[in-house]
């Protein structure tokens, strides 16, 4: 069983400079408790199904395995919408390490989240200038819990168009108010 550690943080629109391919994702939770996030994962072509474990820290213990097309897209299409979130994947290398930078679409669209992988929860990261507030403890930025305020997605070119490179944000604001849907979602 592999152990997964890594950091998350909100990132500012100035990483739109640096996504220029990304590989588009869709997930869906299956189960999700304080204990187990169960969840299927469509990436690009190729489907997978994982367990993860309470987090610990910066630290998880997971479990990945790819499963065969047919079957991964029967999951997904079982699970209802407001289980599910849409997004577009970069890897971006910065300061000795990739970040995986997250831009989300539907209710979510304008949430732009980055996260690090480590190799030991200890282990010094310089953090790039597009990334913001740490919210690798916060709850609220779980993506089974994002999947329950996705609600409704719309297609991912529509994400694209609804995010823009200049767009104004306070430090701490998760979507600028220039990119922020008519209804903005709330994390309460």
């Amino acid at each position: 069983m592999a152990i997964e550690i890594e950091r998350k943080f909100l990132a500012h629109p100035a990483v739109l400079e640096h996504c220029r391919s990304g590989v588009d994702i869709v997930q869906g939770y299956l189960f999700t408790d304080a204990e187990n996030t169960v969840r299927v994962r469509c990436l690009g072509e190729r489907y997978f199904l994982a367990w993860k474990g309470r987090r610990q820290g910066p630290s998880r213990r997971e479990v990945e395995r790819e499963i065969e097309p047919g079957t991964g897209a029967a999951m997904l299409a079982m699970i209802p919408a407001r289980s599910r979130v849409e997004k577009t994947r970069h890897r971006i290398a910065a300061h000795g390490h990739v970040w995986e930078v997250d831009l989300f679409g539907g209710a979510l669209s304008g949430l732009i989240l980055a996260e690090v992988e480590l190799g030991h929860a200890d282990e010094p990261v310089v953090l790039p200038n597009w990334v913001g507030r740490e919210v690798t403890a916060d709850e609220r930025y779980r993506n089974s819990r994002l999947a329950a305020y996705a609600l409704r997605s719309p297609p991912i070119a529509d994400r694209r168009r609804a995010l823009h490179p200049r767009a104004q944000r306070t430090p701490d604001s998760p979507i600028s108010a220039s990119v922020r849907p008519r209804r903005a979602w709330r994390l309460r």
